[in-house]
């Protein structure tokens, strides 16, 4: 004979099952936000200073589309060189080629393709209180320059090649005396401290995102000297797999566009 249920067993069973039904919901779901989290994935990138403000920019968009986090490092180039040459660990060097071959020779990078991921023109800059100059064309260029009281560039190659247009204009000499050559990222502090018609010639990015200097604008005509940049696959990557879509994203339009619009061609 089957035995009777009764209407209150009916209704303890019920809300047993219901609590045990929404336990096993819960756990499923949260289950299912730590396979999500799990498959997310942080990075670091080791950059070139003048690279960094537009790679932050495709940085967040990496993030955005793929949930994987990028760290930046960010310093001079030959600084950033000698990191890795330490010992420094990361997933991807964005700097330029020739430092990518040293690293390469010194198997910190991987062999392989390395994607130039841009260019970085050079430009004239001062303070935001200082009267605007017109150096679109080379003549008012010169002109701008041989009336400064300071023009303070770097010693790596971004100053280098100011220092060949100084050579190719014939003023070199004339401006040797209101010249200052300093480290790779020193070149505004002297400009900001200045109370005269002081000037600092540097990759456009950097000039153009520092506070209290205004971009003049771009060195003119075949004046114009870019440095290409190429990102790498670092040998000790802890994360090959999002490292190679990083750098994949790197090419994609949508970064292109993020690039050029920060300067970074």
């Amino acid at each position: 004979m089957q035995e009777e249920v009764l209407p209150e067993q009916i209704l303890i069973w019920t809300g047993e099952n219901l609590k045990r039904r929404s336990l096993g919901i819960f756990l499923a779901s949260m289950l299912s936000l730590c396979t999500a989290t799990g498959h997310a994935a942080g990075i670091k990138v080791m950059c070139d200073s003048p690279v960094a403000p537009a790679l932050a920019k495709v940085a967040d968009l990496f993030r955005q589309e793929t949930n994987n986090q990028v760290s930046l490092a960010c310093n001079a180039g030959p600084a950033i060189k000698k990191r890795i040459e330490d010992g420094e660990v990361a997933d991807v060097v964005i700097v330029e080629p020739d430092f990518v071959e040293a690293l390469t020779s010194s198997g910190k990078v991987r062999a392989g393709d390395r994607p130039l991921v841009g260019h970085v023109g050079v430009g004239l800059g001062n303070r935001v209180d200082s009267p605007a100059h017109d150096i679109s064309t080379i003549a008012k260029f010169k002109n701008t320059l041989l009336g400064a009281d300071l023009i303070v560039f770097n010693s790596v190659k971004s100053g280098e090649a100011f220092a060949a247009v100084l050579d190719r204009l014939g003023i070199a000499e004339t401006l040797r005396p209101k010249i200052v050559r300093t480290a790779p990222l020193a070149i505004f502090e002297p400009v900001l401290k200045g109370r005269g018609n002081d000037m600092a010639a540097g990759t456009i990015p950097l000039i153009a995102t520092t506070p209290g200097i205004k971009l003049l604008g771009p060195l003119p005509g075949d004046l114009q000297s870019a440095i290409p940049y190429t990102a790498a696959l670092m040998t000790s990557a802890p994360q090959r797999a999002t490292a190679e879509s990083f750098i994949e994203f790197l090419l994609s339009p949508k970064a292109k566009q993020t690039f050029a619009a920060n300067g970074v061609t």
